[in-house]
């Protein structure tokens, strides 16, 4: 799951219990264990990718 922080900059959050926090060694979820899978990995980069094109989004 993708989310969008306050100054527009995207974060990756766990799709099972959207804890934002990940075991960069195991490539889980800290809060309940889920893997971090290679779709969600890209969807992020292509998150980052987009907002470093185009800067925070304005409402």
């Amino acid at each position: 799951m993708i989310f969008y922080n306050p100054a527009g900059a995207p974060e990756l959050a766990c799709e099972q219990c959207g804890c934002r926090w990940f075991d960069r060694m195991t490539n889980t979820c800290y809060e309940c264990g889920a893997e971090v899978t290679p779709q969600m990995q890209a969807e992020f980069e292509q998150a980052l990718k987009d907002f470093q094109a185009n800067g925070p989004e304005k409402e």
